[in-house]
């Protein structure tokens, strides 16, 4: 007989993490354990409070009601929750990880046998102007291609300085920069500062201003001399039509899809097939996840074969992660077969 428990876990950050919602020095996650006849399968539902549509009063009692009603199977769980999609990628990842005798391995491939990796982008956190220069160069020391900034906490003209002087010592063939703003911009400034950022030969940005301003943004995706990314746009986008029509209004030039925090990966491929079909380039972010989430969004993202620098960095924030074979290494997160995990919950 199925049945299925869920454990809140707190993990903490090694130093203050800074956003231009603030700064984080801990992080709630929660993990559905699903047990049928003995097999067991392991899911995180990573939520993001002040950012994920699903963080609600009764986020609690909502997983509750999922482990009451496991019975139901994947499929009919995931039209029920429409609109929790952290608890989706949850038990995706649990039923998943039911499938195979090793509960963490959920799509195998070469990545897995640790024959091949994954590009992923070095990330920059906000903070002193001293700390973000130091973060940078730890990620070029690290053997980091692809570099992304988190900018809109402090003064502008700093954070055009710091890009400058990266930009004096590396050309754009060496270092890829991206920008994420978390939707800092005012309408008013934005072109400007849009055209000012493009000055240092700037990939993309992500979510230059806050989201559900559509006209506003859609102009900015049409006359910006720097390539836009929506990131916090899609979240709360539930339907077929509705993302459809977004794509389609908005017209950006890349979406980057959290699966935590739109639909898991069924709602994330079906970001990816619109967005292909409205020519829109795309790449997969993890959402602060544990180790247990990083390892799922990592092995899927593999199978997409997509060659773009992913976000996917982020195992090494916690003090208090699961040890797990994911290593990044060069750039690159890699999957080390030697080494173990020790997930006990």
């Amino acid at each position: 007989m199925i049945k299925a428990n869920y454990y809140k876990y707190i993990l903490d950050f090694k130093r203050p993490s800074g956003t231009s919602r603030g700064v984080m020095t801990t992080k709630e996650t929660w993990f559905i354990i699903i047990d049928d006849s003995g097999s067991r399968g392991i899911g995180e539902c990573g939520i993001l409070r002040g950012l994920s549509i699903d963080d609600r009063p009764n986020y609690e009692e909502k997983l509750k009601w999922v482990c009451n009603h496991i019975h139901l199977g994947l499929k009919n769980l995931l039209v029920e929750l429409i609109e929790w999609p952290s608890i989706q990628f949850g038990l995706e990842t649990a039923f998943k990880s039911l499938e195979h005798q090793d509960k963490f391995l959920l799509f195998p491939s070469a990545f897995t046998r640790g024959k091949d990796n994954i590009s992923i982008n070095g990330l920059v956190w906000m903070g002193s102007e001293t700390f973000m220069r130091s973060q940078i160069h730890e990620k070029i020391e690290a053997g980091f291609d692809c570099i992304k900034l988190k900018i809109g906490a402090i003064d502008f003209k700093t954070e055009l300085s710091i890009l400058r002087s990266i930009r004096k010592e590396f050309s754009v063939s060496d270092i890829e920069l991206r920008v994420d703003a978390n939707g800092a911009f005012d309408p008013e400034t934005a072109l400007e500062k849009l055209k000012q950022l493009s000055d240092h030969e700037i990939h993309s940005i992500e979510q230059p201003i806050k989201p559900k301003q559509e006209e506003c943004l859609a102009h900015l995706c049409e006359v910006s001399p720097l390539p836009i990314a929506l990131d916090e746009e899609l979240i709360g986008v539930f339907s077929l039509p509705e993302k459809q029509k977004l794509l389609s209004f908005i017209k950006p030039q890349y979406i980057i899809l959290k699966p935590s925090l739109v639909g898991g990966f069924k709602g994330s491929e079906q970001w990816i097939d619109i967005a292909e079909q409205n020519e829109v380039n795309w790449w997969i972010t993890s959402a602060l996840e544990s180790n247990v989430g990083l390892n799922a969004i990592a092995q899927w993202t593999y199978t997409l074969k997509n060659l773009m620098s992913q976000g996917l960095g982020t195992g090494g924030l916690f003090t208090n992660n699961f040890d797990s074979p994911l290593t990044v290494k060069n750039g690159t997160l890699q999957y080390n077969i030697n080494k173990k995990w020790n997930f006990n919950l």
